[in-house]
């Protein structure tokens, strides 16, 4: 089950500020920035990282600075304000279309590799202030950063994968409008390509969007083209006839043609009735027949 926020996510986590090192490490950022971009594996043949548009780079620079400026307040704002700002940042970036596009193992990584640049960092700063803080503290500001980059990783992954998953459902529903087409040839005629695959999902809102796009075309004759269609069972051959029973209710005609001897054994075998529809083996012949006709 997916987390309602990243403060839920990073909630245990105790808080030891300290104005000193965040502005440490706040003055810090943009060499950190170079650092990490300097160290990228700039092989890799796609995603955010691979990129070697000036555009892009100085874009993924700039989001890189920017989350080190939200993390850095770790250790010098009010615990609240910390999250809520982390987390409309890491919500902005989570639905990045570059980043979209990486794998996310890829991106993990970069976290990670940040969290090891930020432990050198507190690192640094201790040498600098030699005895001044306790081993103590020391270690809390590090547990403190593994903690949090460890529930930043957490969360982001899954606000990636929301966003992907809206993304994907988006672009399914674009290839399922696409996929069930009814042109509009003339007077009143027509026709509905079918290609590819068609599964039970697929038939069903076939059946749905044809019964809608006749209806808006004013659309009285339907050709119905299967010879795209790859395979058919026998529940798709069903839901194609059940298509052909609902379109003659709302009053419009239906033409089959490219019927495979496949699809015309499962019909026959399912014992379902040609009564409602006529029959053209090629679609040629049926736009010749039915638009001039018309």
């Amino acid at each position: 089950m997916l987390r309602n926020n990243f403060r839920q996510a990073v909630g245990g986590i105790k808080v030891y500020r300290n104005k000193e090192l965040g502005e440490f490490l706040i003055e810090r950022a943009w060499e950190v920035t170079e650092e990490w971009y300097g160290s990228l594996d700039k092989s890799e043949s796609f995603g955010v990282y691979s990129s070697t548009n000036p555009e892009d780079v100085k874009l993924l620079k700039t989001q890189n600075y920017e989350f080190h400026l939200r993390f850095f307040q770790l250790f010098i704002e009010e615990e609240a304000k910390f999250k809520e700002g982390l987390e409309g940042w890491l919500t902005y970036l989570a639905n990045d279309a570059h980043h979209l596009a990486t794998p996310v193992h890829f991106i993990a990584r970069e976290f990670f590799s940040l969290r090891n640049q930020y432990l050198k960092l507190i690192k640094e700063f201790v040498s600098l202030n030699k005895d001044k803080y306790s081993e103590e503290i020391i270690e809390l500001w590090k547990q403190q950063i593994l903690d949090t980059m460890d529930g930043v990783v957490t969360w982001f992954m899954e606000e990636l994968h929301k966003a992907s998953t809206v993304r994907l459902k988006s672009q399914q529903e674009m290839i399922n409008e696409l996929s069930s087409p009814v042109i509009s040839l003339n007077n009143n005629v027509g026709l509905l390509p079918l290609v590819g695959d068609i599964d039970t999902a697929r038939a069903k809102l076939i059946l749905e969007k044809t019964l809608e796009q006749c209806s808006e075309k004013r659309v009285n004759h339907l050709l119905i083209d299967l010879s795209g269609v790859v395979m058919v069972d026998t529940m798709v051959a069903h839901q194609i006839f059940q298509l052909i029973d609902a379109l003659s209710l709302i009053g419009v005609k239906s033409t089959l043609s490219g019927i495979r001897p496949e699809i015309a054994q499962t019909a026959v075998q399912l014992g379902l009735s040609f009564d409602n529809v006529s029959i053209t083996p090629k679609l040629s012949n049926a736009i010749s027949t039915y638009t001039i006709k018309n």
